[in-house]
């Protein structure tokens, strides 16, 4: 059950005695016994995780859906999990395939298998394109990690240190890029969360949009610096805490004599209140989105 699902069987038992999401029934010797009802709750529950819920809330869900005593559903014997169908709401086409390249992630990175995890991540990125392994891939599977303090926190970092570099790696070189200067795309000062930066640079340069990541650790000095010099289409400043997210750096950033837009992206700014012309961006496939329609009045291509 471990193997299929991609989590280590302390996992297993931390679900089943902490939440109740375990098997029905346990045989001598103490082994427990999964039935094709138990399999499913948990994969229910794996799902909700993969898509950001809580490993509390993801059980909920799972026991909600179907209750640890209710009778077996008349389903089929499941197939593996290479063969799973797509979820009935995965948005696009790609549904079933970001679900696989999740398992395969979660799995190489609880298992420590550091080539595994950047041969994974290679090819989401390349099958997926950079947005769509993003939102199904790497940050689901992070955030499934992070949440499973037990057994999740190195194999967690695991996949953040070799998503950075996958994620460089992953777009072309844009040599004849659609928009005449280029975008910057930088951290709010003490934002320590930068691989959304590169992930939105990534993005845009699919696109055939030139932008420059300046990723994290940078002081406002350093960023109006940047913006002087660089004198940009857009800038994009990202915030993942709303502890750093600053307002009075937007204001100086808008003060610079660069005519480009000022974009204040993440969730850290949700509730902030933004200097006057600073655009909120809640997300980074809204982000990419919305900074390519600015500048250039829509996407180039499909």
């Amino acid at each position: 059950m471990a193997r299929r699902l991609g989590v280590a069987p302390s996992t297993l038992r931390t679900w089943d005695r902490r939440y109740g999401v375990g098997p029905s029934r346990h045989t001598g010797g103490r082994h427990r016994r999964y039935g094709t009802s138990d399999v499913v709750r948990l994969e229910l529950m794996q799902r909700a995780l993969l898509r950001g819920a809580s490993t509390a809330e993801a059980a909920r869900f799972a026991l909600d859906r179907m209750p640890k005593h209710a009778a077996p559903p008349p389903v089929t014997p499941l197939p593996e999990p290479d063969t799973l169908p797509a979820e009935e709401d995965a948005a696009g086409a790609h549904g079933a395939g970001l679900a696989r390249f999740a398992r395969r992630l979660s799995n190489a990175a609880l298992a420590m298998d550091v080539p595994l995890v950047q041969q994974v991540l290679a090819e989401s990125l390349t099958t997926c394109g950079v947005l769509d392994a993003w939102d199904g891939v790497i940050r689901p599977v992070l955030d499934a990690l992070r949440a499973d303090t037990s057994d999740g926190a190195e194999a967690g970092h695991l996949v953040e240190e070799c998503a950075y570099t996958a994620v460089v790696r992953a777009p072309p070189l844009v040599g004849r890029p659609r928009n005449a200067r280029p975008v910057l795309v930088g951290c709010a000062p003490h934002e320590r969360a930068s691989l959304p930066v590169y992930v939105l640079a990534a993005a845009l340069a699919e696109r055939e949009v030139a932008g420059q990541p300046l990723g994290a650790r940078l002081s406002g000095e350093v960023l109006v610096a940047a913006v002087r010099r660089s004198a940009p289409s857009a800038v994009v400043l990202w915030a993942e805490r709303a502890s750093v997210a600053d307002p009075v750096l937007l204001t100086r950033l808008a003060r610079t004599r660069q005519r480009g837009r000022l974009f204040a992206a993440g969730p850290g700014w949700c509730d902030i209140a933004l200097p006057a012309k600073v655009e909120p961006l809640p997300d980074v496939r809204g982000a990419v989105h919305r900074v390519e329609y600015v500048l250039l009045g829509g996407p180039g291509r499909e």
